[in-house]
């Protein structure tokens, strides 16, 4: 059997990644019609995988030619073929496994005849959809997810921060005077720490809080500071509270299970800096409930969305608490609110909004993919500072994975950059009962 493989993509795949046809090397891709059909239904609208619809068909505009039903269309040097599967019998192994001809199983259907007619190479469908995936493989049909964003170490989330013994305690001391910094090369591992990281130095007789700060070449000492009436409770909230305050750093990933605080913590630490930005944005992407469109819910937009940002609200009310009724605390949210300088609404409506001088919050990032969080980034102006905050393990999407959705991918890809910190929020400090159901339920 040749070297070369033969690609059959599912619906999924092109409204997860509308340039994925570009990154199969110089294997063939084969598009069944069907897909062409089920991407019609998806052109309409002002969500991502509705964008990602209408560039795909502007991509295939510019690769089409008069072979690409035939003898497929060229994509270019070193690359593959693009076909468009058109027709074709529907084999009697799939009406029997199969009795509906739903696009599922017309996919099936190419892919089984396409690995019949081409037996030299390889033909493997690929599929987000692991339901599909698992028809595929229960009629002998290779098939695979599509892994081209996929992140392979999944230790940074799993842990919480790294803590260096056998300090020299007059290292520690010196971070505890003066202006809390020692130079990075003081430290023995100094090579091992990522810019922007934060870890714990102990010594046989104190221990302290730091970060590497790339940009000036020093350990700084990190202190529990208090935001709009959010004080850190621990250590990783402390070093989240750290970066957040730090306006040197415009990108910021916190990730870590419900209840530990990443919202809160995002939001405060927004309010406390509000004199440095021009407006607050707090947004989360919507997944609509069985995978149906708002449309069917009842009411205006505003009504469509509120249960989704209900828990953005329950934030804002938790930090409104720590202050009294008439407090000029208070009074200042209110006032950011109604002159839309604090705006908390669905991701979707962020959208085309000038995103300069802002501290833009994404909540529930996990549910993005990485084509979308790569649009929010993109946009950011001068002065903006962007927080994305998820849990990498509780994801609504049901194309998505804990290996592949946006915020893991955008993790990934920005670690090591001077401007970019990623904190792992692992103890939960929502309650007692929050944290034990959320170790063993």
């Amino acid at each position: 059997m040749g070297t070369k493989k033969n690609f059959v993509l599912d619906t999924n795949v092109i409204l997860h990644d509308y340039k994925c046809v570009h990154n199969f090397e110089e294997n063939d891709i084969y598009i069944p019609i069907v897909v062409l059909e089920e991407l019609d239904h998806f052109k309409k609208g002002n969500e991502q995988i509705n964008f990602n619809a209408r560039e795909f068909t502007r991509e295939l505009d510019l690769i089409a030619d008069d072979q690409l039903f035939t003898k497929g269309a060229s994509l270019g040097a070193g690359k593959g073929k693009l076909f468009i599967i058109t027709g074709g019998e529907y084999p009697e192994v799939i009406s029997k496994s199969f009795v509906e001809k739903t696009p599922d199983h017309r996919i099936l259907a190419a892919t089984y005849v396409l690995r019949e007619d081409k037996k030299k190479n390889k033909t493997i469908l690929v599929s987000k959809d692991i339901n599909l995936r698992m028809k595929a493989l229960s009629l002998g049909l290779e098939a695979e997810d599509y892994i081209n964003d996929k992140v392979t170490d999944f230790n940074v989330f799993e842990k919480n921060y790294e803590t260096y013994d056998n300090i020299a305690p007059e290292l520690i001391d010196k971070l505890y005077t003066g202006d809390g910094t020692i130079p990075v090369e003081d430290l023995d591992f100094a090579s091992d720490i990522e810019p922007q990281e934060c870890f714990i130095l102990k010594s046989v007789r104190s221990s302290v809080l730091a970060r590497y700060n790339p940009q000036i070449g020093m350990v700084k000492r990190v202190e529990k500071e208090r935001s709009f009436g959010i004080e850190p409770r621990n250590a990783e909230q402390a070093f989240a509270m750290n970066v957040l305050l730090d306006e040197d750093i415009k990108l910021v990933a916190l990730t870590g299970k419900s209840g530990t605080g990443k919202t809160l913590l995002a939001l405060a630490a927004a309010l406390q800096k509000n004199e440095s930005y021009k407006q607050i944005l707090l947004a989360r992407p919507i997944v609509a409930l069985g995978n149906k469109d708002l449309g069917f819910l009842p009411g205006d937009e505003k009504q469509k969305v509120a249960p989704y940002m209900q828990p953005l609200f329950d934030n804002l009310n938790v930090i409104k608490h720590n202050f009294s009724y008439q407090g000029k605390e208070i009074r200042l949210i209110e006032e950011l609110q109604r002159n839309e300088q604090l705006v908390i609404e669905a991701l979707a409506y962020i959208r085309g909004r000038s995103l300069s001088e802002t501290f833009f919050i994404v909540d529930e990032a996990q549910n993005l993919t990485p084509h979308e969080v790569k649009t929010i980034i993109t946009r950011a102006g001068e002065g903006t500072k962007i927080v994305f905050t998820g849990d990498v393990q509780q994801i609504d999407s049901p194309y998505l994975d804990m290996f592949s959705n946006g915020l893991v991918y955008m993790i990934d890809r920005m670690r090591g950059q001077n401007i970019f910190a990623h904190i792992n929020l692992v103890k939960g400090e929502r309650s007692f009962l929050s944290e034990l159901a959320s170790d063993l339920l």
